[in-house]
């Protein structure tokens, strides 16, 4: 039997991915002893595996494929296909943000006051590209973790870290300067892998499902039933991905209207349309949007 080898990235991004294989059709039991959780897909072998190692294992071939970090595919310069990207987080769906911070009382003002100062990150890598590109000489030292204390604390005069909403930042009273990068979550594929027709396919099939599930995670469906002299009054509130849904109801002068629109205009959306005559108004959630 094929299999497809595939890799989810263990840590912060774990359980928002294994919700969104889950919204996505695939259900994976995650056992805390063991870093190859079950998966009811008897054709998907899952591997736990870190974010910031998952394009080296694709790359030699370990794993078919996994999703992973734009910015670790940049810092290992990993040789792999990128199918495709994928917004999303442990929080929201917005992208990852990688930023250049002080303390918030530092003379520091812009890269160039960072000549000869020492800064802590663990993207180190691409830090000593970035600064080495605009000509400016710092030491870079690589963080295991807690970063932001280390600038707090005097052990180096900036940090490059990664952040959404810049809130934690701002909580460890830094000031970001420059923002460095933005990176999402991308699905990854071993170049010989990818060449396997029915890997490739399977592929395919996964990135199609999760984006679907991404999609869907921002609509709602609105069902509703609308006499025939207010119809036109009610369709014409209604945003939809193409147009509404409308049938007749049976031996009524009546119809039953469906539609799906973002979840965000819901709460003002639903007392206009009953404004405008639809009755019996039913608000469902989406698994997939394809």
């Amino acid at each position: 039997m094929k299999k497809l080898k595939f890799g989810i990235p263990k840590g912060s991004l774990e359980k928002a991915t294994i919700n969104l294989f889950e919204k996505s059709g695939w259900k994976i039991n995650v056992n805390d002893r063991s870093y190859f959780p079950d998966i009811n897909d008897e054709n998907i072998e899952v591997t736990l595996c870190r974010a910031q190692e998952m394009s080296r294992y694709v790359e030699n071939g370990t794993i078919d494929a996994g999703l992973t970090g734009k910015d670790w595919i940049q810092e290992n310069e990993s040789d792999v296909v990128v199918v495709d990207e994928l917004v999303y987080s442990k929080a929201s769906q917005n992208p990852a943000r990688w930023v250049l911070a002080v303390p918030a009382d530092s003379r520091i003002k812009k890269i160039q006051d960072l000549r000869g100062k020492k800064i802590a990150t663990e993207l180190v890598h691409f830090t000593k590209k970035f600064f080495k590109k605009e000509g400016i000489d710092v030491v870079v030292e690589f963080s295991w973790g807690a970063t932001e204390a280390k600038v707090v604390s005097g052990l180096a005069d900036a940090i490059v870290e990664v952040t959404e909403t810049g809130s934690t930042i701002r909580a460890h009273g830094l000031r970001i300067i420059q923002e460095l990068m933005t990176s999402c979550t991308q699905l990854i594929a071993n170049k010989e892998s990818y060449r396997d027709s029915w890997k490739k396919e399977k592929i395919q099939q996964i990135i199609l499902l999760l984006k679907g599930a991404l999609t869907a995670e921002k609509l709602v469906g609105l069902k509703m039933n609308v006499p025939e002299k207010k119809l036109e009054r009610v369709i014409r509130l209604l945003p939809s991905l193409n147009a509404p849904t409308v049938a007749g109801l049976y031996h009524t002068q009546w119809f039953s209207v469906e539609t799906v629109v973002e979840s965000k205009v819901v709460r003002d959306l639903i007392p206009q349309l009953i404004k405008a005559g639809a009755e019996g108004i039913i608000e469902y959630p989406l698994n997939k949007v394809i």
